[in-house]
C-alpha cells in the first residue's frame, strides 16, 4: 500500500470490474473536490463517472485492464448510472446515489461560485465557447471563466501538441478544468497531462459541456430516477450513441455481473458486506 497522502483515502470503495468505485454521496465528494481546487493536495484530483461505457474501455480484461489507481493524479471515481448503483446496493446492502458528471456540475460551480474559483473547458466545439460564457456568467457570475479549448484530435493526441495545450491552459490559471473528450481520451489525457495544466481539479465530465452550453437537454428528472437517462440520450443522439448503448453496454452490464476474481472479493475497504 502506497504511503503517499491522498484526499480520499477516508473514502470505502468497491472493486467494480477491476475500478475502484468510491462508495460516496454527493456532500462529502463536494468536500474532496473543494479541497483540491484549493490546491491542497500534492497531486491533482481527477473526477471520473464510472458507468458501463467506463467498464467497457477500462474494466478488467480490457486493453487498459482497469483504471489508474496511482500515479500524478489522484483519481474520485464516482458512480454514474442504474447498473452501477445496483452492483453497489447487490455487494454492500446499502445504497449509494448516483453522482452522473451533469448532475454534479451544477454544484462543482456553485462551489466555484462560493469560493471565487476559475473554471476552464476542455473539449467540445468552438461554437460552444460564447454559449458556456454567457451561462457561466449568468449562473455562476463569480467563478471566473478561464477559457475554453477546443484542438483538433491529431493536436490532442500528439506529445507536442498536447503538452503546447496543457501549457497554455495553465497560462490561464484554472482551479478546476473540465475535460470533455469523450472516454476513454478524456481520462487518458488527464493521467498524462492533468498535472501540467495546473489545475487542482480534472473533471473527466464527457457531455456536461454540450449539456452546459444548451446543445444538447437533459432528461427529465422522472426518467432519470428510473435509470432511463441512457435511453433519452439515445433517443437525442442515435447516431452517435448507438454503438456505446447497444453494443458495448450489454457485454460490460455482463462483466459487470460476473462474479469477480478471488482476490478483488475481499472484504470492501470500509464497508461490511451484507449476510
Amino acid at each position: 500500500m502506497s504511503t503517499m497522502e491522498t484526499l480520499t483515502g477516508a473514502i470505502p470503495t468497491l472493486d467494480t470490474d477491476g475500478i475502484p468505485v468510491h462508495l460516496v454521496t454527493a456532500e462529502p465528494a463536494l468536500q474532496v473536490i473543494a479541497e483540491a481546487a484549493a490546491h491542497n493536495s500534492r497531486r491533482p484530483l481527477a473526477v471520473a463517472s464510472i458507468n458501463l461505457d467506463h467498464l467497457h474501455h477500462f474494466g478488467r480484461h480490457t486493453h487498459h485492464d482497469g483504471a489508474p489507481t496511482e500515479g500524478p493524479v489522484e483519481w474520485l471515481n464516482l458512480i454514474d448510472g442504474a447498473p452501477i448503483a445496483a452492483h453497489a446496493k447487490r455487494e454492500t446492502g446499502r445504497e449509494y446515489p448516483k453522482l452522473s458528471g451533469s448532475d454534479l456540475i451544477v454544484e462543482v460551480l456553485e462551489l466555484a461560485a462560493q469560493r471565487g474559483l476559475s473554471v476552464a473547458v476542455l473539449g467540445g466545439d468552438a461554437a460552444l465557447t460564447e454559449p458556456l460564457r454567457e451561462r457561466l456568467a449568468t449562473g455562476w457570475p463569480n467563478a471566473r471563466f478561464a477559457g475554453h479549448w477546443t484542438p483538433p484530435r491529431e493536436l490532442l493526441s500528439s506529445p507536442e501538441g498536447a503538452d503546447a495545450i496543457a501549457a497554455d491552459i495553465r497560462r490561464a490559471r484554472p482551479d478546476i478544468l473540465l475535460v470533455c473528450l469523450g472516454k476513454p481520451r478524456q481520462e487518458q489525457w488527464i493521467e498524462q497531462y492533468g498535472p501540467q495544466t495546473g489545475a487542482g481539479v480534472l473533471l473527466a465530465f464527457g457531455a456536461v459541456v454540450d449539456f452546459l452550453a444548451g446543445r444538447v437537454s437533459r432528461a427529465p428528472q422522472w426518467i432519470s430516477r428510473a435509470g432511463f437517462e441512457w435511453a433519452w440520450r439515445l433517443l437525442l443522439e442515435p447516431r452517435r450513441l448507438a454503438n456505446r448503448y447497444l453494443v458495448q453496454g450489454p457485454p460490460a452490464y455482463l462483466a459487470l455481473r460476473r462474479p469477480a476474481p478471488p482476490v478483488a472479493r475481499q472484504p470492501i475497504l470500509g464497508v461490511p458486506r451484507h449476510a
